[in-house]
């Protein structure tokens, strides 16, 4: 009798301490908190109940283009930019998620305060791409692009947008801008 009472209290607690809840915060490479890689425009209130959710509808919905979707804190604090994959269509899925608050962060503890030697103490590189004024360092393990200010290189690098830009001239301390995380199907 007591060998059952016991194994029943195990299990309960077994199955209790299973009982995971999502945190709001943590990105992998199917979801960013709450949203995943398979929500709906339509259930982004449902998502983000506790915050604000603002539809920006920019252009003539004949040209095809996407109108970003922000996300902001009740208090004003901008966390997501949000794109769909297709533009003023309710059951579109998102394309992509731009993260702005350093809440969210990657198993790995990535966030937007994180330096480039973060990165690469984390992720295998997978390309570094060189824009006007910023780089961006593409991680395929999390469908993840990190940006990079060209101010955080050295002066010899930031004005050549033909130089090919490698890991070895990117300083370790080197703070991430922003990053997003794409998930478009190709």
């Amino acid at each position: 009798m007591h060998k059952s009472i016991f194994s029943l209290i195990i299990l309960t607690l077994f199955v209790v301490s299973c009982k995971k809840e999502q945190d709001p915060f943590q990105i992998s490479k199917h979801h960013v908190g709450l949203l995943t890689d398979s929500t709906q425009v339509k259930d982004l209130e449902l998502v983000f109940s506790k915050d604000s959710v603002v539809k920006l509808i920019s252009g003539d919905e004949f040209t095809g283009n996407n109108s970003d979707i922000k996300i902001f804190e009740k208090g004003g604090k901008k966390l997501l930019s949000l794109t769909p994959r297709q533009s003023l269509d309710s059951t579109s899925v998102i394309q992509s998620v731009q993260i702005f608050d350093p809440r969210f962060k990657t198993d790995k503890n990535i966030t937007t305060l994180s330096t480039f030697k973060d990165i690469t103490n984390n992720y295998k590189i997978s390309r570094i791409d060189n824009l006007i004024n910023s780089i961006v360092i593409s991680v395929n393990d999390i469908n993840a692009a990190f940006t990079i200010d060209k101010k955080e290189l050295p002066a010899n690098l930031r004005f050549d947008m033909n130089l090919n830009i490698e890991s070895a001239h990117i300083p370790d301390d080197a703070k991430v801008k922003y990053f997003f995380l794409n998930w478009s199907k190709i």
